[in-house]
C-alpha cells in the first residue's frame, strides 16, 4: 500500500463529504464493495417489482377464472377454452386435472369411479402446484441472500477502509478531526450501502413470502375442491 499516496488523499482540505465525494476517495476495495452492493441492490428493486406485479396479475386471473368455474357452465368448455393452454396457475391446475380425467374417460372399459384416477388426478394437480409456485417462487432465494450477507459485505468494506484510513494517519501522524473525517466516513457508507440493499431484501422477502404462500393455499383449496367435484361427476356416471 502506497501510504505516502494515501496520507496526501486523507489529509486533502478539500475531501468531499458527499456521497459521490466519499465514492471516489474510496479505497479500491472499498470501491468494489459499495458497486457490487448497489448492483445487488438494483437486482433486489427488480425482482421485488417482477413478484409484486406477478402476484396481482396471479390473483387477478385467478379471480376471473373462478368467476368462470363457478357460474355453472360446462367444465369440458371451460378446459377447451382455458385448460389446454392455459396462462395462469390456477388454469394449469384445472387444466391437469381435467386432462387426466378425460384421458381416463376415454379408455375403453375404464372405471372412471376407482380410487386409483381419482389419486392420479390429485397426484395430476399437486405435481402442477408445486411446479407452478416454484415458477413464481424463482429468485426468491435470492432476496434471502441478500438480507442475510448484504450487511457483512458492507462491514467488510468498512474495515478495509478503517484500516486503510488509520495506515494513512499513521503514515501522517496527525489525528486531527479533519484529516480522519474523510477516511472514516468513506468506510462507513459502504455499512449504509449495505443496510440500504439488505433492509428492502428482508422485508420484501417476508411480505412476498407470505403473500405466496397464500396464493399456494389458494390453489389447493381449489384443487381438493375440483377434486371433490370430479368425484361426485365420476360416481354419478358409473
Amino acid at each position: 500500500m502506497d501510504q505516502a499516496v494515501n496520507a496526501s488523499q486523507l489529509a486533502a482540505p478539500g475531501s468531499s463529504l458527499s456521497l459521490w465525494g466519499l465514492f471516489l476517495q474510496s479505497d479500491i476495495v472499498v470501491k468494489l464493495v459499495i458497486l457490487c452492493l448497489l448492483l445487488a441492490s438494483i437486482w433486489v428493486w427488480a425482482i421485488i417489482f417482477e413478484k409484486v406485479t406477478t402476484i396481482r396479475r396471479a390473483n387477478r386471473d385467478a379471480n376471473t377464472f373462478e368467476d368462470h368455474f363457478w357460474s355453472g357452465g360446462s367444465l369440458d368448455e371451460l378446459y377447451d377454452h382455458e385448460g389446454q393452454k392455459p396462462d395462469h396457475p390456477m388454469a394449469a391446475v384445472f387444466g391437469a386435472a381435467m386432462g387426466e380425467w378425460r384421458r381416463t374417460a376415454r379408455i375403453a372399459g375404464a372405471d372412471i369411479s376407482q380410487t386409483a384416477v381419482r389419486e392420479r388426478v390429485d397426484r395430476a394437480m399437486n405435481v402442477t402446484i408445486q411446479r407452478e409456485m416454484e415458477r413464481m417462487e424463482r429468485w426468491m432465494i435470492f432476496l434471502a441472500s441478500i438480507g442475510a450477507t448484504a450487511p457483512f459485505i458492507g462491514l467488510f468494506g468498512t474495515v478495509w477502509g478503517i484500516m486503510h484510513s488509520f495506515s494513512a494517519i499513521a503514515a501522517m501522524h496527525n489525528t486531527n478531526l479533519a484529516v480522519v473525517a474523510p477516511g472514516i466516513a468513506e468506510a462507513l457508507f459502504a455499512t449504509a450501502i449495505g443496510l440500504v440493499a439488505a433492509i428492502p431484501s428482508v422485508l420484501a422477502y417476508n411480505a412476498i413470502g407470505t403473500d405466496l404462500a397464500r396464493y399456494a393455499a389458494r390453489l389447493e383449496g381449489f384443487g381438493t375442491e375440483f377434486s371433490a367435484i370430479l368425484s361426485r361427476q365420476t360416481e354419478e356416471r358409473a
